[in-house]
């Protein structure tokens, strides 16, 4: 079976675990050695801040819940620790499995979603994104946002904002971006989608563009999509820590053929600096500004001058969160050039359209971003 991330939160536990600590500073060192003490755990100390605890392995989850208690703010993060089965100094295999007690804490409360991705629990869900000029009775269709969602053990859709935050804070970020790219280009597939298809893209996720870029193309290429009606679309802009590297990955997605747009433009201070400095193909104006616009004079001079900045460079915008017939009639006024929102659909799975034999062909197809994913979990 494919596994999603190699180094599963399973490699760290054991029967019988001994968690080695390298703490930070002396104070922490004290917090952690009296709540063993207080606990009933066996720990010894090492030198340099170090301490080694024993633990069973029916008692991990209490004890990852008491440590999550125990060391406070950057302390967590700071701490670090790797785990052995027997009570000798870690050896390099040890050594190589080091992380932070942060992540380590998030792995096992994680541990649902490496499941889910293993068991391919998984879909896109598409919402679309219909031409602004067009009638409610006869919409025609610009392109499909893919949404990932992530089912449990008893199949309920897991909230994305709880997904999403959960797996960056346990290192698992990576092989779940390149999952939600699989899953869009593998379900859009299965539909027969024809339209662009927008996937988004979470600055936090970059990792070597050269090497992720391939394993996309290469399944794009196998599924039969064209190049030019992928559109990234960058999310969460506010943690791009460093600029000219998103600007050079960027760069490199458009020299590959595929459209860049840019979220949740007016939702604050950087929004237009990003707009100036990375140059989308698309900008999305923020739902917070687009909901109650029909009656909002305010919105509707910011909306406006967006747009119309927009324009000015040779950038097509999408209103999105619509969810009456006047915010669409409104943004239609102000010459938004594309419409999204529940007012003409909620995201939604598609219906799968083809043969046995082309199912296993896009199976065939998607295996190079299966494989990436793979391989960055290794990293």
């Amino acid at each position: 079976m494919w596994c999603a991330d190699c180094e599963s939160v399973e490699d760290y536990f054991f029967d019988q675990t001994y968690f080695w600590f390298f703490l930070p500073t002396t104070e922490s060192f004290g917090k952690l050695a009296a709540m063993c003490g207080d606990s009933g755990l066996e720990a010894t100390q090492q030198p340099k801040n170090t301490i080694c605890v024993n633990v069973q392995n029916s008692h991990i989850g209490t004890f990852l819940t008491s440590l999550n208690g125990c060391l406070a703010g950057p302390e967590f993060g700071k701490a670090k620790v790797t785990t052995t089965q027997t009570s000798a100094m870690p050896d390099i295999e040890a050594m190589s499995r080091m992380t932070t007690a942060e992540v380590l804490v998030r792995r096992y409360q994680a541990q649902w979603i490496r499941a889910a991705m293993e068991n391919d629990s998984y879909q896109s869900w598409y919402q679309p994104i219909v031409h602004a000029d067009s009638s409610q009775d006869e919409l025609r269709i610009f392109g499909h946002e893919a949404l990932f969602r992530l089912f449990d053990e008893n199949q309920q859709v897991m909230p994305p904002g709880m997904v999403f935050p959960l797996a960056e804070q346990s290192d698992l970020l990576y092989s779940l971006d390149l999952i939600a790219r699989r899953s869009a280009v593998e379900h859009a597939a299965r539909g027969g989608l024809k339209e662009k298809i927008f996937i988004n893209f979470n600055p936090s996720s970059i990792y070597d563009p050269a090497y992720c870029l391939r394993s996309t193309a290469a399944a794009i290429n196998e599924l039969g999509l064209k190049t030019e009606n992928i559109v990234f679309e960058l999310t969460e802009t506010h943690k791009a820590r460093d600029m000219n590297h998103l600007k050079g990955i960027l760069s490199f997605y458009r020299s590959s053929g595929f459209a860049i747009a840019l979220d949740d433009i007016g939702s604050g201070w950087s929004g237009l600096n990003l707009m100036a400095q990375l140059r989308p193909d698309f900008v999305k104006i923020d739902m917070e500004l687009v909901q109650g616009i029909d009656t909002n004079m305010f919105k509707q001079n910011i909306v406006k001058h967006l747009i119309q900045l927009a324009h000015d460079n040779r950038i097509q915008v999408i209103a999105e969160g619509i969810e009456t017939a006047e915010e669409a009639a409104l943004l239609r006024e102000l010459n938004a050039d594309f419409l999204q929102g529940f007012y003409f659909a909620k995201p939604a799975p598609v219906t799968d359209r083809l043969s046995g034999r082309q199912n296993d062909e896009i199976s065939r197809g998607v295996r190079p971003l299966s494989q990436a994913a793979k391989t960055m979990a290794k990293v």
